[in-house]
């Protein structure tokens, strides 16, 4: 009882800091008709500020760390990116009225990271003094990157699959089947002669030819290549690959340390005021897609959190680490995953994906995600 008491107090708590003020915030003032705005510049300058700052800190942590620390929870990073798009394929896409490739891009983008609630967590984290790896930041691309990949891949293959199916069973096809003396079907003749050999398939898991027989193929480093390229992530690595090849530690604490808190503050405005801006977007889709925005983040992060604490048992995980990895499994990419989805699975409707995670699952996985965490190590630490 006295941990359930606890928790409650510090969860409580933790809904009163400045970050999370800031948000709901700039939800009210959204509500309200405000007309204040942040240039879409400044906003992205923001983005990349922060970003860099968590990888310039993980990178000059990496150089200096014992990387067998990190293989345990680095491994768990990779299983939640890809489970958590299977989950969405097994439960999301079975509710009424939710397509499959809605419902896996959803889980795609819910498995991607969202680097403005790392950057939440990180300041939460140190403003109640738990301490943490500093590179544990750095475990957003092992995540990020598995889950996009995951679910363009599977998206892909069931769209694939559902093209030959309808293909290989239509009319014009059984039609048009010559058959051999011994009863057998020989080449195809009539749509088949349409169909050149060797035609590829797409990350989208459409022909490049649109009369192209459908084809098993799935082409996976462009998916990569479109991941590591995207503007969030690539400020953060970049940020780890100064951080370990060169001595950024002066500039760090001089520029990027002072300027984080101030930053975060102005970027949460914006997300609570274009959180408050996207609710009408979901209007468009089934309401299956905010329940699952609000009940996955936080399922995910409670899954990563278990994997963290037997990291923490069997390699001395500190506590602080799991909550970012916790973090990282309840956020959802507001940066960099909707592009990637967007080219990957251009079938996906971005009302239901984009809208269920800007104007539902990142409210939850700031506002109540990132408390919930943090009460949890705190009760754990105080037991």
């Amino acid at each position: 009882m006295d941990f359930l008491s606890g928790f409650l107090m510090r969860f409580v708590a933790q809904l009163q800091s400045p970050t999370l003020g800031f948000l709901i915030g700039g939800m009210v003032i959204a509500s309200l008709g405000s007309q204040l705005q942040i240039p879409d510049a400044i906003y992205k300058f923001i983005v990349f500020m922060l970003l860099m700052k968590v990888g310039l800190s993980g990178g000059i942590a990496i150089r200096e760390a014992n990387l067998s620390e990190m293989l345990l929870p680095a491994m768990f990073a990779v299983v939640m990116g890809i489970l958590i798009v299977f989950i969405g394929r097994y439960t999301l896409a079975k509710l009424p009225n939710v397509k499959v490739v809605d419902a896996v891009a959803t889980a795609g983008l819910f498995g991607a990271v969202s680097g403005s609630t790392l950057a939440a967590a990180l300041t939460l984290l140190e403003e109640q003094g738990i301490e943490y790896e500093a590179w544990a930041g750095a475990l957003y691309p092992f995540m990020d990157i598995p889950a996009l990949v995951t679910a363009i891949v599977v998206a892909s293959i069931y769209l694939s699959k559902r093209k030959r199916d309808k293909y290989y069973f239509s009319e014009d096809y059984v039609s048009k089947q010559s058959v051999a003396v011994g009863g057998y079907a020989d080449e195809i003749s009539g749509p088949a002669s349409r169909y050149p050999r060797g035609s590829g398939i797409t990350a989208a898991g459409y022909p490049k030819d649109p009369d192209a027989a459908p084809s098993k193929r799935v082409r996976i480093w462009p998916i990569v290549k479109e991941s590591l390229q995207g503007s969030a992530l690539s400020a953060l690595l970049l940020g780890i690959a100064l951080g370990i090849l060169t001595r950024p530690d002066s500039v760090f604490e001089s520029f990027y340390e002072p300027l984080f808190r101030g930053l975060l503050s102005i970027l949460m405005l914006v997300m609570g005021m274009e959180a408050w801006s996207r609710l009408g977007e979901l209007r468009k889709v089934a309401q299956w897609y905010a329940v699952y925005a609000v009940v996955a983040p936080l399922v995910h992060g409670l899954i990563a959190f278990g994997l963290g604490m037997i990291a923490h048992f069997a390699t001395g995980f500190s506590l602080g680490g799991v909550v970012i990895l916790a973090v990282i499994a309840c956020s959802s990419s507001d940066i960099s995953g909707p592009p990637t989805l967007r080219a990957g699975i251009p079938s996906a409707n971005p009302s239901a994906y984009i809208g269920a995670s800007t104007a539902v699952g990142t409210p939850v996985a700031i506002a109540l995600g990132i408390p919930l965490y943090i009460g949890l190590a705190q009760a754990l630490m105080g037991g």
